[in-house]
């Protein structure tokens, strides 16, 4: 196994060609839409994924490397999903003299072999599955999944790194294979941590249970503040994307959020216009929320979608 050079210094702003041409997303890709990405303007965004900085190193001659950085992307609000988290790229690239053979089969066995090594050798028996992904930019691609508190929580994304991708590389003298890993999804299994967001608080009753260097300890709940429940419902406007209700509320409400969900649906018969009724999830990891603070952040939401969205309160 060859050594893999170490990246963790890359700006987050990336362009628009490194986060998405060079990496084949087609233009009409959601991941290219607002709702999903920061823009930082027409050609620049922040960084959606480490596989952005593939390209440069593949141009380079770089043939095994891993990038360590923050991504950001626009996503739901739950347990396992937050604007900003950490990701580690790894790419590794074959001569035709260190495979038996040359074929994309033979990378894909060899990228299976190795990620559920390194993943056992963190999370050791917890059940691991892979199942059938896709990426523009890898063919064949695969996620592992881990099986965590009652349900399969992806953990990386993989493939078989796509000829065109290094056509464009000038790299078509090799053949190999790339993943991504969520290093708060490793972490939260790894520590039995249920709620990402507690990556990000500054509980000491939660930042005392770990120390550098080790990796033997496991989370041990502590009582829980109590959920406020809000409900808001509006029509849906021409284009309306969920994405970008839940950046609105996490703006105005930030990690006091937990969890935003649908909890009805209606289209008028007549119009065709489509209802939505959204449960926000009001509660914070270190204090109890109060009936007025709560009544206040969910009367700015509530401002915030009418005049600023646009969307029709019911």
């Amino acid at each position: 196994m060859p050594l893999f050079r170490t990246y963790d210094e890359f700006p987050p702003v990336v362009t628009t060609t490194q986060n998405f041409d060079d990496l084949l997303v087609p233009k009409d890709h959601p991941g290219r839409r607002p709702t999903d990405t920061f823009y930082v303007d027409q050609a620049h965004v922040l960084r959606t994924h480490t596989s952005a900085h593939q390209s440069e190193l593949l141009r380079r001659g770089e043939n095994a490397f891993l990038v360590t950085a923050d991504c950001y992307r626009r996503d739901e609000i739950d347990a396992s999903h937050y604007p900003v988290f950490h990701q580690m790229e790894g790419v590794r690239l074959f001569a035709p003299s260190e495979l038996a053979s040359f074929t994309a089969e033979a990378v894909l066995e060899d990228l299976k072999r190795t990620l559920e090594g390194l993943v056992r050798s963190l999370l050791g028996d917890v059940p691991l599955r892979w199942v059938d992904a896709y990426f523009p930019f890898t063919h064949p691609s695969l996620e592992l999944e881990a099986f965590f508190h009652g349900s399969w929580l992806e953990v990386l994304g993989s493939g078989v790194i796509h000829t065109d991708v290094l056509k464009l590389c000038d790299r078509t003298d090799r053949i190999g294979w790339a993943f991504g890993i969520g290093i708060e999804r490793i972490a939260m299994v790894l520590f039995d941590v249920p709620d990402i967001r507690l990556f990000w608080t500054q509980d000491k009753r939660f930042l005392e249970q770990f120390s550098d260097g080790n990796i033997s300890n496991r989370f041990k709940p502590f009582s829980k503040y109590p959920p406020v429940y809000k409900d808001i419902t509006f029509w849906c406007p021409p284009g309306f994307h969920e994405n970008d209700f839940c950046s609105a509320v996490r703006d105005i409400a930030g990690d006091l959020v937990e969890r935003v969900q649908v909890i009805d649906e209606f289209t008028h018969g007549k119009t065709g216009r489509q209802s939505r009724c959204y449960r926000i999830t009001y509660r914070s990891m270190e204090r109890s929320l109060t009936n007025t603070e709560i009544d206040e952040l969910q009367q700015n939401v509530r401002t915030h979608v009418s005049q600023e969205l646009r969307y029709e309160l019911r």
